[in-house]
């Protein structure tokens, strides 16, 4: 049904690259591969770069700069509802942490507010999570939620972002459990300074987590 669902979706309105804007396919074959050349980069920061390793984040990884095709593409599922994008966003990003990742027993998306969430209809960051999952073979869990709407993260200098995510995470009670002693990555879309990583980190070390990596499609220089 979902099949059939889809096909008639693609005929009625067909799938439109968000990066170049060719038809046919919800992410064109060049835009993809201008995304993944980070594929093959060893683990870590490129040498250039700043290395600002969030706090309580034992390992980072991202697949491109938010630049270009991916951020079109994240500006197309987020505020858009394109959502033919999260299959091949979400397997972009599973094989960069196939091949650079280490660890990991549970998927957590980080978690928009429930009233951002109520606006789009979904949350992307979850969205990816579970399409990760299902590439990795890994369970998915939403074990965080925001505790406090908090202020567009884009329209905020560093300090004030750190201040701006310091409490707003914390752990859905039914899901104590499941984050307890296991190995956590954060999935999102995009990250800039790392606060709201850190942010859910906290949250999750809280809970008893043994350590908290994060993947994301793309970073902010």
């Amino acid at each position: 049904m979902a099949a059939m669902l889809k096909a008639a979706l693609d005929l009625l309105l067909p799938a439109r690259c968000p990066g170049c804007g060719t038809e046919g396919a919800a992410l064109c074959a060049e835009c993809r591969r201008l995304m993944e050349r980070r594929l093959d980069e060893p683990p870590g920061v490129p040498i250039g770069l700043p290395i600002r390793q969030p706090a309580g984040i034992l390992q980072l990884e991202w697949c491109c700069s938010f630049n270009g095709p991916a951020r079109a593409a994240i500006h197309a599922l987020k505020y858009d509802g394109e959502r033919r994008l999260v299959e091949p966003l979400g397997r972009l990003m599973a094989e960069r942490w196939r091949r650079a990742g280490v660890g990991g027993q549970l998927l957590v998306p980080v978690p928009v507010h429930a009233a951002r969430r109520r606006e789009r209809g979904f949350d992307q960051a979850e969205l990816l999570a579970r399409e990760i999952g299902r590439q990795l073979r890994l369970p998915t869990a939403c074990a965080l939620q925001r505790a406090a709407k908090t202020a567009a993260m884009h329209k905020l200098g560093r300090g004030a972002r750190q201040a701006n995510v310091r409490s707003a995470f914390a752990v859905v009670p039914r899901h104590a459990a499941s984050v307890k002693d296991r190995w956590i990555v954060l999935i999102d879309d995009v990250v800039t300074t790392g606060a709201t990583l850190s942010g859910c980190a906290r949250a999750l070390y809280e809970a008893g987590a043994s350590a908290v990596s994060a993947l994301t499609l793309a970073r902010e220089r």
